[in-house]
């Protein structure tokens, strides 16, 4: 239409602006098309069934798919919204918003994307041949095979090709991690964790939407909504098995305790709040009663102290990325957990908690530290940074 000159290209313009009234574009089907509606009315369906456990009505709606995987997984909701249709003929690919809800768990629904492609069957019925994540989605674990489910006293674990003793030894763990948090954080927030153990590392990659080579080594992550409002997902726990496999019995302990904390503090975690404090703060608690000195845990920062290469700077948010340099992201965990460590020692657990929730409490990370040092900790960063350096030669030197 366009480059036929320009009085007649305003013209064609104007008319396909008064047709879009009627018509889906110049040339399209019928705004009074119910295709959207009739595959609107298949979903609902659809999540009937997966809410009823119903495999035959399921079936009904489309390819059996991932149903089954899906089968023990406790769910309170499960609906979809379709976004956007776009048909050929007798084809279609659906644009979805998939909600659901974990029983027990989530306060909120979890909102993924989620593309479908769909067909009309001999009685002009849409059918879902395939249903997978939307394009620059992550994956849900049923995604990647049946879920199996355990639950503990605090806990529910969700796995996808491990074993049940192995789902239990996780649920332990974190049935342990809740107690450790609750004693040093506090007890207002939820005290309960879920946990999810894919088959491998490509399987956490796939649940965070990431390449595989940003978690290698990485044992576990938390994910979730920073500075979360009452009414939300939970966190999800999910863990590196290849990674976590090969750690000791205090070393996974540490771990799951360490994320665990990330769920209790998540309200007050904010874009105001530096890593070292976040991850530091984490591993303080994840530490916190283990026995383990200083030079047993902070490995890293001990080779570096006692080679002369003194930290002259708390740790930036630059320092823990998934960059690669595995020593220098221990460091900085090492180091936050040091600065955090000494908060504890000589202005009181109590007062590092404050500390933490007074840095979170600010809109912005501009002045959050600095303030949260003079209203808490009476001091200021440069003084604050010198006590840690002075800390770690005494700790580790």
């Amino acid at each position: 239409m366009a480059g036929r000159g320009r009085a007649s290209g305003r013209g064609v313009v104007a008319l396909c602006l008064l047709l879009l009234v009627g018509l889906v574009g110049c040339g399209g089907k019928p705004a009074t098309d119910s295709a959207k509606a009739d595959v609107q009315r298949i979903l609902d369906r659809r999540a009937t069934a997966v809410l009823d456990r119903d495999r035959a009505a399921f079936v009904k709606t489309g390819a059996l798919s991932w149903f089954t995987n899906l089968t023990a997984v406790p769910l309170a909701d499960w609906s979809y919204r379709v976004t956007a249709l776009h048909r050929t003929g007798d084809t279609a690919t659906a644009d979805a918003q998939l909600r659901y809800r974990v029983q027990g768990y989530d306060r909120a629904p979890v909102t993924v994307g989620r593309t479908l492609t769909l067909s009309l069957d001999a009685g002009g019925q849409w059918y879902v041949d395939a249903e997978q994540p939307a394009r620059k989605t992550a994956q849900q674990l049923w995604d990647q095979g049946e879920v199996m489910t355990v639950r503990g006293e605090h806990s529910l674990v969700l796995g996808v090709g491990q074993s049940g003793e192995q789902l239990h030894s996780y649920a332990d763990l974190a049935d342990r991690a809740v107690p450790a948090v609750s004693d040093a954080w506090g007890t207002d927030w939820p005290r309960h964790v879920v946990v999810l153990v894919p088959r491998s590392l490509e399987g956490m990659a796939g649940l965070l939407g990431s390449p595989a080579s940003s978690y290698r080594g990485i044992a576990a992550v938390t994910t979730g909504e920073t500075g979360a409002p009452a009414q939300a997902p939970a966190d999800r726990i999910i863990v590196n098995p290849d990674a976590y496999g090969v750690l000791g019995s205090v070393g996974k302990q540490v771990v799951l305790t360490h994320e665990t904390t990330h769920v209790a503090t998540r309200a007050d975690t904010t874009p105001a709040t530096p890593l070292w404090l976040s991850e530091g703060y984490a591993d303080w608690i994840g530490y916190r009663g283990s026995g383990r000195t200083p030079v047993q845990a902070a490995p890293e920062l001990w080779d570096a102290v006692t080679e002369g290469r003194l930290p002259a700077a708390l740790p930036t948010d630059r320092d823990f990325g998934f960059s690669g340099d595995a020593a220098g992201l221990a460091r900085a965990y090492e180091g936050g957990w040091m600065a955090c460590r000494m908060i504890a020692e000589r202005w009181g657990e109590v007062r590092l908690k404050e500390f933490y929730q007074a840095v979170g409490g600010h809109e912005k990370r501009a002045g959050a530290v600095e303030d949260a040092m003079k209203e808490v900790l009476d001091t200021a960063p440069g003084e604050f940074t010198e006590q840690w350096r002075r800390y770690l030669r005494d700790q580790l030197g």
